[in-house]
C-alpha cells in the first residue's frame, strides 16, 4: 500500500514511538488536506469512563469512551455504523461514518434504535497542521494501512495495534507487531 496519509486510511505508530501520546496507537484520519491539515481519532485507547459519565442524559447505554487524541479533550466525537440514520453523517469508509446530528443521536440512544456494539465515543481528537503529518510520514514515525470496520468496532481495542500490523500480510509488518514494547527490558 501507498504511504500517503489520507481519509480513511488508518496510522500506526512505528514500535518505539516515544510520544506518549501516540505511542502503539492506530489512529482512522477522518480528515487530511496538505495545506490545512488532518484530524483524526486514536482507536485503541479505551478509557475508564463510560459515554453516562460525560452525558448524564443518556440512559442505560453500555459505551465505554476512548482517548481520541490530545486535541480539546473535553470535545466529544463518535464513528459508528449507521450511516443511514444520520444525514449529516460523514462517510469515512466502508462502513464507517463519522459524526452526524448529536440530538438525534440522543434520541435514538434512549429509544434503544442503535446498540453500543456498532458505535464509539472518544473524548478529544488527534490533531496536525499543514505539513506537519507529512514530516513525521518522512521521519518514518507512521505507517499507513487500509481501514476496516471491525477495527473501529473490535472489542479487543488493547489489541489492535498488533491485529493491524499482523493484518498487513507483510513478514515485516508480522514481525514488527511482536517487538517488545521495552527492548532493554529483555
Amino acid at each position: 500500500m501507498e504511504q500517503i496519509p489520507q481519509k480513511g486510511r488508518l496510522l500506526i505508530s512505528e514500535p518505539f514511538m516515544g510520544d506518549p501520546y501516540f505511542k502503539r496507537t492506530v489512529v482512522l484520519l477522518c480528515e487530511h488536506d496538505k495545506k490545512s491539515g488532518s484530524f483524526g481519532l486514536v482507536l485503541n485507547r479505551k478509557l475508564d469512563l463510560y459515554l453516562a459519565d460525560a452525558l448524564p442524559e443518556i440512559n442505560d447505554f453500555n459505551a465505554p469512551l476512548y482517548y481520541g487524541g490530545p486535541v480539546e479533550p473535553e470535545t466529544l466525537h463518535f464513528l459508528h455504523a449507521y450511516g443511514e440514520l444520520f444525514d449529516d453523517s460523514i462517510q469515512i469508509g466502508k462502513g464507517i461514518y463519522w459524526g452526524g446530528d448529536f440530538e438525534k443521536l440522543k434520541s435514538y440512544i434512549n429509544t434503544r434504535q442503535i446498540s453500543p456494539d456498532f458505535i464509539r465515543f472518544y473524548m478529544g481528537y488527534s490533531g496536525w497542521n499543514g505539513e506537519q503529518l507529512n514530516e513525521e510520514m518522512k521521519e518514518s514515525s507512521w505507517i499507513i494501512a487500509p481501514s476496516q470496520a471491525n477495527y473501529i468496532f473490535a472489542q479487543n481495542a488493547d489489541q489492535l495495534w498488533r491485529k493491524v500490523l499482523r493484518d498487513m500480510g507483510d513478514d515485516h509488518y508480522r514481525i514488527m507487531s511482536h517487538f517488545p514494547e521495552y527492548p532493554s527490558l529483555n
